[in-house]
Protein backbone atom coordinates (compact mmCIF):
# COMPACT_ATOMS: atom_id res chain seq x y z
CA UNK A 1 0.00 0.00 0.00
CA UNK A 2 1.30 3.44 -0.80
CA UNK A 3 0.65 6.91 0.45
CA UNK A 4 -0.42 9.82 -1.72
CA UNK A 5 3.13 11.05 -2.31
CA UNK A 6 4.46 7.59 -3.17
CA UNK A 7 1.90 7.40 -5.97
CA UNK A 8 3.21 10.65 -7.49
CA UNK A 9 6.20 10.32 -9.80
CA UNK A 10 8.82 13.04 -9.69
CA UNK A 11 8.25 15.76 -12.30
CA UNK A 12 11.34 14.73 -14.26
CA UNK A 13 10.53 11.00 -14.12
CA UNK A 14 9.18 9.85 -17.47
CA UNK A 15 6.54 7.10 -17.50
CA UNK A 16 8.69 5.45 -20.19
CA UNK A 17 11.77 5.31 -17.95
CA UNK A 18 11.67 1.51 -17.36
CA UNK A 19 12.10 0.96 -21.11
CA UNK A 20 15.70 2.14 -20.75
CA UNK A 21 16.41 -1.28 -19.33
CA UNK A 22 17.12 -3.47 -22.38
CA UNK A 23 15.71 -6.64 -20.86
CA UNK A 24 12.54 -4.89 -19.73
CA UNK A 25 12.18 -3.31 -23.19
CA UNK A 26 12.52 -6.69 -24.93
CA UNK A 27 10.01 -8.28 -22.57
CA UNK A 28 7.69 -5.29 -23.01
CA UNK A 29 7.60 -5.82 -26.78
CA UNK A 30 7.25 -9.60 -26.45
CA UNK A 31 4.45 -9.24 -23.90
CA UNK A 32 2.66 -6.76 -26.16
CA UNK A 33 2.61 -9.33 -28.96
CA UNK A 34 1.59 -12.11 -26.56
CA UNK A 35 -1.21 -10.03 -25.03
CA UNK A 36 -2.45 -9.18 -28.49
CA UNK A 37 -2.85 -12.89 -29.21
CA UNK A 38 -4.35 -13.61 -25.79
CA UNK A 39 -7.01 -10.91 -26.12
CA UNK A 40 -7.88 -12.13 -29.60
CA UNK A 41 -8.30 -15.64 -28.20
CA UNK A 42 -10.45 -14.45 -25.28
CA UNK A 43 -12.73 -12.63 -27.68
CA UNK A 44 -12.80 -15.62 -30.05
CA UNK A 45 -13.62 -18.06 -27.24
CA UNK A 46 -16.55 -16.00 -26.01
CA UNK A 47 -17.93 -15.59 -29.55
CA UNK A 48 -17.42 -19.26 -30.44
CA UNK A 49 -19.40 -20.24 -27.34
CA UNK A 50 -22.38 -18.40 -28.80
CA UNK A 51 -21.94 -20.09 -32.16
CA UNK A 52 -21.90 -23.47 -30.38
CA UNK A 53 -25.27 -22.72 -28.76
CA UNK A 54 -24.00 -22.05 -25.22
CA UNK A 55 -26.30 -20.37 -22.68
CA UNK A 56 -25.71 -16.87 -21.26
CA UNK A 57 -24.22 -18.39 -18.10
CA UNK A 58 -21.84 -20.53 -20.16
CA UNK A 59 -20.72 -17.54 -22.24
CA UNK A 60 -19.98 -15.55 -19.08
CA UNK A 61 -18.03 -18.53 -17.73
CA UNK A 62 -15.31 -17.96 -20.35
CA UNK A 63 -14.05 -15.24 -18.01
CA UNK A 64 -14.42 -17.62 -15.08
CA UNK A 65 -12.35 -20.27 -16.84
CA UNK A 66 -9.72 -17.64 -17.66
CA UNK A 67 -9.34 -16.21 -14.15
CA UNK A 68 -10.41 -18.99 -11.77
CA UNK A 69 -7.01 -20.78 -12.02
CA UNK A 70 -5.37 -17.78 -10.36
CA UNK A 71 -7.70 -18.33 -7.43
CA UNK A 72 -6.99 -22.06 -7.32
CA UNK A 73 -3.20 -22.20 -7.84
CA UNK A 74 -2.20 -18.71 -6.72
CA UNK A 75 -0.59 -19.80 -3.44
CA UNK A 76 1.44 -22.51 -5.18
CA UNK A 77 2.44 -20.06 -7.93
CA UNK A 78 3.76 -17.55 -5.42
CA UNK A 79 5.75 -20.19 -3.54
CA UNK A 80 7.27 -21.48 -6.78
CA UNK A 81 8.26 -17.97 -7.84
CA UNK A 82 9.95 -17.26 -4.49
CA UNK A 83 11.76 -20.62 -4.37
CA UNK A 84 12.93 -21.26 -7.93
CA UNK A 85 14.55 -19.43 -10.82
CA UNK A 86 11.89 -17.05 -12.08
CA UNK A 87 13.24 -16.92 -15.63
CA UNK A 88 12.98 -20.70 -16.04
CA UNK A 89 9.53 -20.70 -14.48
CA UNK A 90 8.39 -18.07 -16.97
CA UNK A 91 9.77 -20.10 -19.89
CA UNK A 92 7.88 -23.22 -18.83
CA UNK A 93 4.61 -21.39 -18.24
CA UNK A 94 4.80 -19.63 -21.61
CA UNK A 95 5.49 -22.97 -23.31
CA UNK A 96 2.47 -24.59 -21.63
CA UNK A 97 0.24 -21.75 -22.81
CA UNK A 98 1.56 -22.11 -26.36
CA UNK A 99 0.66 -25.81 -26.37
CA UNK A 100 -2.83 -25.14 -24.95
CA UNK A 101 -3.62 -22.52 -27.58
CA UNK A 102 -2.30 -24.83 -30.32
CA UNK A 103 -4.52 -27.66 -29.07
CA UNK A 104 -7.57 -25.41 -29.15
CA UNK A 105 -6.73 -24.35 -32.71
CA UNK A 106 -6.33 -27.97 -33.83
CA UNK A 107 -9.66 -29.01 -32.32
CA UNK A 108 -11.39 -25.98 -33.84
CA UNK A 109 -9.97 -26.74 -37.30
CA UNK A 110 -11.37 -30.29 -37.03
CA UNK A 111 -14.78 -29.12 -35.71
CA UNK A 112 -14.17 -31.10 -32.51
CA UNK A 113 -14.73 -28.30 -29.98
CA UNK A 114 -17.77 -28.26 -27.70
CA UNK A 115 -18.66 -25.53 -25.15
CA UNK A 116 -17.16 -27.74 -22.45
CA UNK A 117 -13.97 -28.17 -24.50
CA UNK A 118 -13.63 -24.41 -24.95
CA UNK A 119 -13.99 -23.88 -21.20
CA UNK A 120 -11.56 -26.69 -20.37
CA UNK A 121 -8.78 -25.45 -22.66
CA UNK A 122 -9.40 -21.86 -21.58
CA UNK A 123 -8.93 -23.10 -18.01
CA UNK A 124 -5.58 -24.68 -18.97
CA UNK A 125 -4.46 -21.41 -20.54
CA UNK A 126 -5.58 -19.58 -17.42
CA UNK A 127 -3.54 -21.97 -15.27
CA UNK A 128 -0.39 -21.13 -17.23
CA UNK A 129 -1.11 -17.45 -16.79
CA UNK A 130 -1.75 -17.94 -13.07
CA UNK A 131 1.64 -19.59 -12.63
CA UNK A 132 3.34 -16.88 -14.69
CA UNK A 133 1.95 -13.68 -13.15
CA UNK A 134 3.58 -13.78 -9.66
CA UNK A 135 6.99 -14.60 -11.12
CA UNK A 136 6.76 -11.77 -13.66
CA UNK A 137 5.52 -9.18 -11.17
CA UNK A 138 8.10 -10.17 -8.54
CA UNK A 139 10.83 -9.88 -11.18
CA UNK A 140 9.98 -6.28 -12.12
CA UNK A 141 11.53 -4.51 -9.09
CA UNK A 142 14.81 -6.35 -9.76
CA UNK A 143 14.78 -5.19 -13.39
CA UNK A 144 13.81 -1.52 -13.04
CA UNK A 145 14.36 -0.62 -9.38
CA UNK A 146 11.97 0.77 -6.78
CA UNK A 147 11.93 4.29 -8.24
CA UNK A 148 10.53 3.05 -11.57
CA UNK A 149 8.29 0.28 -10.26
CA UNK A 150 5.02 2.21 -10.59
CA UNK A 151 5.84 3.08 -14.19
CA UNK A 152 6.84 -0.53 -14.92
CA UNK A 153 3.49 -1.76 -13.58
CA UNK A 154 1.70 0.88 -15.64
CA UNK A 155 3.61 -0.16 -18.77
CA UNK A 156 2.71 -3.79 -18.11
CA UNK A 157 -0.90 -2.68 -18.00
CA UNK A 158 -0.30 -0.75 -21.20
CA UNK A 159 0.80 -3.88 -23.10
CA UNK A 160 -2.35 -5.65 -21.99
CA UNK A 161 -4.60 -2.76 -22.87
CA UNK A 162 -2.96 -2.11 -26.23
CA UNK A 163 -3.70 -5.76 -26.94
CA UNK A 164 -7.23 -5.25 -25.65
CA UNK A 165 -7.79 -2.25 -27.91
CA UNK A 166 -6.37 -3.79 -31.10
CA UNK A 167 -6.76 -7.53 -30.54
CA UNK A 168 -10.55 -7.83 -30.38
CA UNK A 169 -11.03 -5.69 -33.49
CA UNK A 170 -8.54 -7.79 -35.45
CA UNK A 171 -10.01 -10.94 -33.92
CA UNK A 172 -13.52 -9.93 -34.94
CA UNK A 173 -12.45 -9.41 -38.55
CA UNK A 174 -10.57 -12.73 -38.62
CA UNK A 175 -13.50 -14.63 -37.09
CA UNK A 176 -15.95 -13.10 -39.53
CA UNK A 177 -13.68 -13.91 -42.49
CA UNK A 178 -12.13 -17.26 -41.56
CA UNK A 179 -13.39 -18.54 -38.20
CA UNK A 180 -12.26 -18.60 -34.58
CA UNK A 181 -9.71 -21.38 -35.21
CA UNK A 182 -7.32 -18.91 -36.87
CA UNK A 183 -7.46 -16.65 -33.83
CA UNK A 184 -6.43 -19.57 -31.62
CA UNK A 185 -3.52 -20.41 -33.92
CA UNK A 186 -2.28 -16.81 -33.94
CA UNK A 187 -2.36 -16.80 -30.14
CA UNK A 188 -0.20 -19.94 -30.04
CA UNK A 189 2.41 -18.28 -32.26
CA UNK A 190 2.34 -15.09 -30.14
CA UNK A 191 4.03 -16.84 -27.20
CA UNK A 192 7.16 -17.55 -29.24
CA UNK A 193 8.58 -14.05 -28.81
CA UNK A 194 8.41 -14.04 -25.01
CA UNK A 195 9.96 -17.50 -24.84
CA UNK A 196 12.77 -16.36 -27.14
CA UNK A 197 13.61 -13.31 -25.01
CA UNK A 198 13.60 -15.34 -21.81
CA UNK A 199 15.81 -18.06 -23.31
CA UNK A 200 18.33 -15.48 -24.58
CA UNK A 201 18.41 -13.51 -21.30
CA UNK A 202 21.14 -14.48 -18.85
CA UNK A 203 20.50 -12.60 -15.60
CA UNK A 204 23.15 -12.23 -12.93
CA UNK A 205 22.70 -15.00 -10.38
CA UNK A 206 21.15 -13.85 -7.13
CA UNK A 207 20.56 -15.70 -3.90
CA UNK A 208 17.23 -14.41 -2.64
CA UNK A 209 17.49 -16.48 0.53
CA UNK A 210 20.91 -15.04 1.52
CA UNK A 211 22.53 -17.19 4.18
CA UNK A 212 19.20 -18.43 5.53
CA UNK A 213 18.26 -22.11 5.08
CA UNK A 214 16.34 -22.90 1.90
CA UNK A 215 12.58 -23.23 2.34
CA UNK A 216 10.57 -26.26 1.33
CA UNK A 217 7.64 -25.79 -1.04
CA UNK A 218 5.08 -26.46 1.71
CA UNK A 219 6.97 -24.30 4.19
CA UNK A 220 7.16 -21.44 1.70
CA UNK A 221 3.42 -21.62 1.02
CA UNK A 222 2.63 -21.65 4.75
CA UNK A 223 5.03 -18.74 5.36
CA UNK A 224 3.32 -16.70 2.64
CA UNK A 225 -0.14 -17.32 4.10
CA UNK A 226 1.11 -16.56 7.60
CA UNK A 227 2.55 -13.26 6.44
CA UNK A 228 -0.73 -12.30 4.77
CA UNK A 229 -2.79 -13.18 7.85
CA UNK A 230 -0.71 -10.87 10.04
CA UNK A 231 -0.09 -7.97 7.62
CA UNK A 232 -2.65 -5.14 7.98
CA UNK A 233 -1.15 -3.44 4.92
CA UNK A 234 -1.84 -6.44 2.72
CA UNK A 235 -5.30 -6.95 4.26
CA UNK A 236 -6.26 -3.47 3.09
CA UNK A 237 -5.08 -3.98 -0.49
CA UNK A 238 -6.78 -7.37 -0.79
CA UNK A 239 -10.09 -6.15 0.63
CA UNK A 240 -10.28 -3.02 -1.52
CA UNK A 241 -9.28 -4.91 -4.67
CA UNK A 242 -11.91 -7.60 -4.19
CA UNK A 243 -14.64 -5.07 -3.39
CA UNK A 244 -14.00 -3.22 -6.65
CA UNK A 245 -13.37 -6.12 -9.00
CA UNK A 246 -16.38 -8.25 -8.01
CA UNK A 247 -19.00 -5.80 -9.35
CA UNK A 248 -16.75 -4.25 -12.04
CA UNK A 249 -16.30 -7.67 -13.67
CA UNK A 250 -19.88 -7.42 -14.93
CA UNK A 251 -18.79 -4.98 -17.67
CA UNK A 252 -16.75 -7.40 -19.78
CA UNK A 253 -18.57 -10.56 -18.64
CA UNK A 254 -21.96 -9.33 -19.87
CA UNK A 255 -20.77 -7.43 -22.95
CA UNK A 256 -21.11 -10.36 -25.43
CA UNK A 257 -24.66 -10.93 -24.19
CA UNK A 258 -25.52 -7.25 -24.72
CA UNK A 259 -23.95 -7.27 -28.20
CA UNK A 260 -25.98 -10.27 -29.34
CA UNK A 261 -29.12 -9.04 -27.60
CA UNK A 262 -30.15 -5.40 -27.33
CA UNK A 263 -27.46 -4.08 -29.72
CA UNK A 264 -28.04 -6.91 -32.26
CA UNK A 265 -24.45 -6.71 -33.51
CA UNK A 266 -21.94 -9.08 -35.08
CA UNK A 267 -18.60 -10.42 -33.88
CA UNK A 268 -16.97 -7.40 -35.53
CA UNK A 269 -19.12 -5.11 -33.40
CA UNK A 270 -18.19 -7.06 -30.29
CA UNK A 271 -14.53 -6.63 -31.16
CA UNK A 272 -15.03 -2.90 -31.75
CA UNK A 273 -16.62 -2.42 -28.33
CA UNK A 274 -13.87 -4.39 -26.64
CA UNK A 275 -11.43 -2.17 -28.50
CA UNK A 276 -13.16 0.90 -27.02
CA UNK A 277 -12.61 -0.53 -23.57
CA UNK A 278 -8.97 -1.26 -24.44
CA UNK A 279 -8.33 2.20 -25.88
CA UNK A 280 -9.72 3.75 -22.70
CA UNK A 281 -7.48 1.52 -20.58
CA UNK A 282 -4.48 2.45 -22.74
CA UNK A 283 -5.21 6.15 -22.27
CA UNK A 284 -5.50 5.59 -18.55
CA UNK A 285 -2.03 4.05 -18.46
CA UNK A 286 -0.55 6.97 -20.42
CA UNK A 287 -2.31 9.67 -18.38
CA UNK A 288 -1.63 8.00 -15.03
CA UNK A 289 1.41 10.13 -14.00
CA UNK A 290 -0.67 13.32 -14.25
CA UNK A 291 -3.76 11.87 -12.63
CA UNK A 292 -2.02 10.43 -9.56
CA UNK A 293 -0.55 13.86 -8.79
CA UNK A 294 -4.12 15.03 -8.21
CA UNK A 295 -5.85 11.94 -6.82
CA UNK A 296 -4.58 9.92 -3.86
CA UNK A 297 -5.43 6.18 -3.88
CA UNK A 298 -8.71 6.46 -1.95
CA UNK A 299 -9.91 9.33 -4.17
CA UNK A 300 -8.94 7.22 -7.19
CA UNK A 301 -11.08 4.34 -5.92
CA UNK A 302 -14.04 6.65 -5.29
CA UNK A 303 -13.89 8.20 -8.76
CA UNK A 304 -13.32 4.77 -10.26
CA UNK A 305 -16.39 3.29 -8.59
CA UNK A 306 -18.60 6.14 -9.84
CA UNK A 307 -17.31 5.93 -13.42
CA UNK A 308 -17.58 2.14 -13.56
CA UNK A 309 -21.12 2.24 -12.18
CA UNK A 310 -22.03 4.69 -14.94
CA UNK A 311 -20.47 2.40 -17.55
CA UNK A 312 -22.59 -0.50 -16.31
CA UNK A 313 -25.83 1.51 -16.46
CA UNK A 314 -25.15 2.71 -20.01
CA UNK A 315 -24.16 -0.76 -21.19
CA UNK A 316 -27.20 -2.36 -19.60
CA UNK A 317 -29.91 0.12 -20.57
CA UNK A 318 -28.78 2.26 -23.56
CA UNK A 319 -29.27 0.85 -27.08
CA UNK A 320 -27.02 3.34 -28.87
CA UNK A 321 -23.81 1.70 -30.07
CA UNK A 322 -21.72 4.92 -30.00
CA UNK A 323 -22.85 5.74 -26.45
CA UNK A 324 -22.06 2.24 -25.26
CA UNK A 325 -18.64 2.52 -26.90
CA UNK A 326 -17.97 5.85 -25.18
CA UNK A 327 -19.04 4.43 -21.81
CA UNK A 328 -16.77 1.43 -22.30
CA UNK A 329 -13.83 3.74 -23.10
CA UNK A 330 -14.42 5.59 -19.83
CA UNK A 331 -14.73 2.29 -17.98
CA UNK A 332 -11.53 0.98 -19.52
CA UNK A 333 -9.63 4.12 -18.48
CA UNK A 334 -10.69 3.85 -14.87
CA UNK A 335 -10.13 0.07 -14.86
CA UNK A 336 -6.51 0.66 -15.87
CA UNK A 337 -5.97 3.37 -13.26
CA UNK A 338 -7.50 1.38 -10.39
CA UNK A 339 -5.77 -1.91 -11.19
CA UNK A 340 -2.39 -0.20 -11.54
CA UNK A 341 -2.86 1.68 -8.27
CA UNK A 342 -3.80 -1.54 -6.49
CA UNK A 343 -0.85 -3.44 -7.97
CA UNK A 344 1.60 -0.74 -6.89
CA UNK A 345 0.02 -0.76 -3.42
CA UNK A 346 0.42 -4.54 -3.22
CA UNK A 347 4.08 -4.31 -4.29
CA UNK A 348 4.69 -1.63 -1.65
CA UNK A 349 3.11 -3.79 1.08
CA UNK A 350 5.51 -6.72 0.56
CA UNK A 351 9.17 -7.19 1.52
CA UNK A 352 11.41 -9.00 -0.96
CA UNK A 353 11.46 -12.35 0.88
CA UNK A 354 7.72 -12.89 0.42
CA UNK A 355 7.06 -10.68 -2.60
CA UNK A 356 5.90 -13.31 -5.11
CA UNK A 357 3.77 -15.12 -2.54
CA UNK A 358 2.07 -11.90 -1.50
CA UNK A 359 1.52 -10.86 -5.11
CA UNK A 360 -0.02 -14.25 -5.83
CA UNK A 361 -2.54 -13.58 -3.06
CA UNK A 362 -3.20 -10.15 -4.55
CA UNK A 363 -3.80 -11.73 -7.95
CA UNK A 364 -6.08 -14.27 -6.29
CA UNK A 365 -8.14 -11.45 -4.82
CA UNK A 366 -8.24 -9.58 -8.12
CA UNK A 367 -8.80 -12.33 -10.66
CA UNK A 368 -10.70 -14.55 -8.24
CA UNK A 369 -13.17 -11.71 -7.77
CA UNK A 370 -13.44 -11.33 -11.56
CA UNK A 371 -14.02 -15.07 -11.97
CA UNK A 372 -16.65 -15.27 -9.24
CA UNK A 373 -18.26 -12.04 -10.38
CA UNK A 374 -18.44 -13.15 -14.02
CA UNK A 375 -20.31 -16.33 -13.04
CA UNK A 376 -22.56 -14.45 -10.61
CA UNK A 377 -23.57 -11.77 -13.12
CA UNK A 378 -24.02 -14.40 -15.83
CA UNK A 379 -26.52 -16.26 -13.63
CA UNK A 380 -28.39 -13.02 -12.86
CA UNK A 381 -28.39 -12.18 -16.59
CA UNK A 382 -30.20 -15.46 -17.30
CA UNK A 383 -33.06 -13.91 -15.35
CA UNK A 384 -32.70 -10.28 -16.53
CA UNK A 385 -29.70 -8.67 -18.27
CA UNK A 386 -30.64 -5.12 -17.24
CA UNK A 387 -31.05 -6.13 -13.60
CA UNK A 388 -27.60 -7.73 -13.58
CA UNK A 389 -26.08 -4.41 -14.68
CA UNK A 390 -28.12 -2.41 -12.16
CA UNK A 391 -27.25 -4.62 -9.18
CA UNK A 392 -23.54 -4.53 -10.06
CA UNK A 393 -23.66 -0.72 -10.30
CA UNK A 394 -25.33 -0.43 -6.89
CA UNK A 395 -22.69 -2.67 -5.32
CA UNK A 396 -19.96 -0.45 -6.79
CA UNK A 397 -21.39 2.58 -5.01
CA UNK A 398 -20.47 0.92 -1.70
CA UNK A 399 -16.75 0.75 -2.63
CA UNK A 400 -15.74 4.27 -1.46
CA UNK A 401 -17.28 3.61 1.97
CA UNK A 402 -14.63 0.93 2.54
CA UNK A 403 -11.98 3.67 2.84
CA UNK A 404 -13.22 4.26 6.40
CA UNK A 405 -12.26 0.72 7.41
CA UNK A 406 -9.45 0.02 4.90
CA UNK A 407 -7.72 3.27 3.86
CA UNK A 408 -5.23 2.94 1.02
CA UNK A 409 -3.81 6.42 1.60
CA UNK A 410 -1.22 6.73 4.37
CA UNK A 411 0.58 9.81 5.61
CA UNK A 412 4.02 8.24 5.09
CA UNK A 413 5.71 5.48 3.12
CA UNK A 414 6.42 2.15 4.81
CA UNK A 415 10.04 1.13 4.26
CA UNK A 416 10.14 -2.65 3.75
CA UNK A 417 13.79 -2.85 2.74
CA UNK A 418 15.27 -6.02 4.23
CA UNK A 419 17.72 -5.59 7.13
CA UNK A 420 18.83 -9.14 8.02
CA UNK A 421 19.84 -9.73 11.64
CA UNK A 422 22.71 -11.82 12.94
CA UNK A 423 22.13 -15.52 13.47
CA UNK A 424 21.53 -16.44 17.13
CA UNK A 425 24.57 -17.48 19.17
CA UNK A 426 23.97 -20.71 21.04
CA UNK A 427 26.19 -23.27 22.79
CA UNK A 428 24.33 -26.26 21.31
CA UNK A 429 23.58 -26.00 17.58
CA UNK A 430 20.60 -28.14 16.56
CA UNK A 431 19.95 -29.43 13.06
CA UNK A 432 17.74 -27.35 10.79
CA UNK A 433 14.84 -29.80 11.13
CA UNK A 434 14.82 -29.73 14.95
CA UNK A 435 11.91 -28.00 16.61
CA UNK A 436 9.74 -26.47 17.69
CA UNK A 437 11.91 -23.69 19.14
CA UNK A 438 10.78 -21.49 22.02
CA UNK A 439 12.29 -18.00 22.03
CA UNK A 440 12.04 -16.22 25.39
CA UNK A 441 12.91 -12.55 25.96
CA UNK A 442 12.67 -10.81 29.39
CA UNK A 443 11.84 -7.10 29.71
CA UNK A 444 11.99 -4.52 32.52
CA UNK A 445 9.40 -1.79 32.05
CA UNK A 446 9.19 1.29 34.32
CA UNK A 447 5.57 2.02 35.32
CA UNK A 448 5.55 5.38 33.54
CA UNK A 449 6.48 3.68 30.23
CA UNK A 450 3.93 0.87 30.41
CA UNK A 451 1.56 2.35 27.81
CA UNK A 452 4.39 2.89 25.34
CA UNK A 453 5.63 -0.66 25.92
CA UNK A 454 2.16 -2.05 25.30
CA UNK A 455 1.85 -0.29 21.93
CA UNK A 456 5.35 -1.42 20.93
CA UNK A 457 4.59 -5.03 21.76
CA UNK A 458 1.36 -4.96 19.73
CA UNK A 459 3.51 -4.34 16.67
CA UNK A 460 6.18 -6.82 17.81
CA UNK A 461 3.55 -9.55 18.08
CA UNK A 462 2.44 -9.03 14.47
CA UNK A 463 6.07 -8.98 13.35
CA UNK A 464 6.93 -12.23 15.14
CA UNK A 465 3.87 -13.96 13.74
CA UNK A 466 4.25 -12.84 10.12
CA UNK A 467 7.97 -13.71 10.02
CA UNK A 468 7.71 -17.22 11.48
CA UNK A 469 6.15 -17.45 14.94
CA UNK A 470 3.00 -19.56 15.11
CA UNK A 471 2.27 -18.84 18.78
CA UNK A 472 3.08 -15.67 20.73
CA UNK A 473 2.56 -14.68 24.36
CA UNK A 474 3.52 -11.79 26.61
CA UNK A 475 3.52 -12.63 30.34
CA UNK A 476 3.78 -10.31 33.36
CA UNK A 477 5.61 -11.44 36.48
CA UNK A 478 3.19 -11.17 39.41
CA UNK A 479 5.99 -11.05 41.97
CA UNK A 480 7.88 -8.35 40.00
CA UNK A 481 5.22 -6.30 38.17
CA UNK A 482 7.77 -4.35 36.15
CA UNK A 483 9.08 -7.57 34.59
CA UNK A 484 7.57 -9.03 31.41
CA UNK A 485 8.52 -12.11 29.41
CA UNK A 486 7.85 -12.48 25.67
CA UNK A 487 7.59 -16.08 24.44
CA UNK A 488 6.99 -17.21 20.88
CA UNK A 489 7.17 -20.58 19.15
CA UNK A 490 8.75 -21.25 15.76
CA UNK A 491 8.21 -24.55 13.96
CA UNK A 492 11.90 -25.41 13.47
CA UNK A 493 15.42 -24.15 13.96
CA UNK A 494 15.68 -23.51 10.20
CA UNK A 495 12.53 -21.38 10.28
CA UNK A 496 13.95 -19.35 13.18
CA UNK A 497 17.17 -18.76 11.24
CA UNK A 498 15.06 -17.58 8.31
CA UNK A 499 13.14 -15.36 10.69
CA UNK A 500 16.36 -13.46 11.42
CA UNK A 501 16.64 -12.65 7.71
CA UNK A 502 13.08 -11.30 7.39
CA UNK A 503 13.46 -8.06 9.34
CA UNK A 504 12.62 -4.85 7.47
CA UNK A 505 13.64 -1.24 8.02
CA UNK A 506 10.13 -0.43 9.26
CA UNK A 507 10.15 -3.36 11.69
CA UNK A 508 13.64 -2.49 12.88
CA UNK A 509 12.39 0.87 14.17
CA UNK A 510 9.93 -0.90 16.46
CA UNK A 511 12.36 -3.64 17.44
CA UNK A 512 14.95 -1.07 18.50
CA UNK A 513 12.34 0.52 20.74
CA UNK A 514 11.52 -2.86 22.27
CA UNK A 515 15.22 -3.60 22.73
CA UNK A 516 15.52 -0.69 25.20
CA UNK A 517 13.52 -2.68 27.72
CA UNK A 518 15.34 -6.03 27.35
CA UNK A 519 16.65 -7.36 30.65
CA UNK A 520 20.00 -9.16 30.71
CA UNK A 521 20.98 -11.93 30.16
CA UNK A 522 18.59 -11.34 27.25
CA UNK A 523 17.29 -13.74 24.61
CA UNK A 524 17.08 -17.45 25.33
CA UNK A 525 16.42 -20.23 22.82
CA UNK A 526 14.85 -23.44 24.03
CA UNK A 527 14.48 -26.55 21.89
CA UNK A 528 11.67 -29.08 22.34
CA UNK A 529 12.91 -32.14 24.22
CA UNK A 530 11.21 -34.32 21.59
CA UNK A 531 13.76 -33.15 18.99
CA UNK A 532 16.80 -35.29 18.36
CA UNK A 533 19.09 -32.30 18.75
CA UNK A 534 17.78 -31.52 22.22
CA UNK A 535 19.48 -34.61 23.66
CA UNK A 536 22.74 -34.38 21.70
CA UNK A 537 25.82 -34.00 23.97
CA UNK A 538 28.06 -30.95 23.83
CA UNK A 539 31.45 -30.32 25.38
CA UNK A 540 30.13 -28.83 28.60
CA UNK A 541 27.96 -31.88 29.25
CA UNK A 542 30.36 -34.76 28.49
CA UNK A 543 30.05 -37.31 31.27
CA UNK A 544 33.66 -38.34 31.87
CA UNK A 545 36.38 -37.64 34.49
CA UNK A 546 39.63 -35.79 34.06
CA UNK A 547 41.04 -32.32 34.76
CA UNK A 548 41.01 -31.40 31.06
CA UNK A 549 37.24 -31.89 30.82
CA UNK A 550 36.65 -29.89 33.99
CA UNK A 551 38.84 -27.01 32.78
CA UNK A 552 37.11 -26.90 29.39
CA UNK A 553 33.68 -26.90 31.05
CA UNK A 554 34.66 -24.08 33.40
CA UNK A 555 36.08 -22.04 30.52
CA UNK A 556 32.85 -22.52 28.57
CA UNK A 557 30.77 -21.35 31.53
CA UNK A 558 32.98 -18.27 31.94
CA UNK A 559 32.65 -17.37 28.28
CA UNK A 560 28.90 -17.84 28.47
CA UNK A 561 28.66 -15.51 31.49
CA UNK A 562 30.78 -12.89 29.69
CA UNK A 563 28.59 -13.10 26.61
CA UNK A 564 25.38 -12.72 28.60
CA UNK A 565 26.64 -9.66 30.49
CA UNK A 566 27.75 -7.87 27.31
CA UNK A 567 24.84 -5.82 25.90
CA UNK A 568 26.59 -5.58 22.55
CA UNK A 569 26.40 -9.34 22.23
CA UNK A 570 22.62 -9.34 22.50
CA UNK A 571 20.58 -10.77 19.65
CA UNK A 572 19.05 -8.46 17.07
CA UNK A 573 15.36 -8.64 17.96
Amino acid sequence: MTDATAERPAPDLSPWAPLRNKVFLALFIAQLVSNLGTLMQTMGSAWLMGDLGASSAQVAMVQTATFLPVFLVGIAAGALADLFDRRRLLIWTQASMLLSAAAMALLAFTDSLSPLGVLALTFVLGTGSALMIPAWQALQPDLVGKEHLAQAVSLGSLTFNLGRSIGPAIGGVIIAASGAEWVFLINAVSFVGTIGVLVAWRPASTDRAGTAPTETFTGAAVAGLRYAVHSPLLHTVLARTAMFMLPASAVTALLPIVVRGQLDWTSGGYGALLACFGVGAMLGAVMRPRIVRRLHPDAMMAVGAAVMAGTLLVQGYVHSKPLVGAALAAGGCIWSLVTTANTVSAQAALPAWVRARGLSLFMMAQTGSIAVGASLWGVVANWNVGAAHLIAAVVLVIVPVAAVRWPLTLDREIDLTLIPGADPEVALTPSEADGPVLVSIPYRVPPEELDEFRSIMEYVERHRRRTGGYQWYLFRDLSEPDRFVENFLVSSWAEHLRQHHRNTAAADVWLRQARRFVEQPGVRHLLSSTSDGAMAPHIGQLDHAGPEAAEVAELERALEREHRLDPAAGENL
